[in-house]
């Protein structure tokens, strides 16, 4: 794989407008008509949400991720896809660039709701 070019530079206040937390997990769920998209139920700590991922395809068994902790875009507008609405947007490395995806996760547990910054 050859890296992507650097994106154009941004401000610390631009950074600081995307709300990034870890949460774990707790379900993973088929999204019906849909080729792609499985439905992550995720805990945040103080809440759960719904989160629509489009790693059908990229997983032999999407449910594997259960009980995982990654990092999710929590401050994104709810976007209804295949009939669900997702309430945020999980972190993945890889998919943009052609590789395989995995989860961007935390190195150590840590309490779902915690952000990133």
């Amino acid at each position: 794989m050859q890296p992507a070019p650097i994106k154009p530079t941004i401000t610390i206040d631009d950074l600081e407008k995307i709300d990034v937390r870890v949460g774990t997990i707790t379900a993973v769920d088929d999204v019906a008509g849909s080729s792609k998209l499985v439905q992550l139920t995720v805990d945040l700590g103080d809440h759960t949400r719904t989160i629509l991922a489009g790693m059908k395809k990229e997983r032999d068994d999407p449910a594997e991720i259960v009980g995982r902790q990654a990092l999710f875009v929590v401050n994104l507008a709810p976007r209804k896809m295949a009939g669900v609405l997702s309430e945020g947007m999980v972190f993945d490395l890889g998919y943009a660039d052609g590789v395989t995806p995995v989860l961007a996760m935390p190195e150590a547990p840590v309490p779902n709701g915690c952000r990133a910054g």
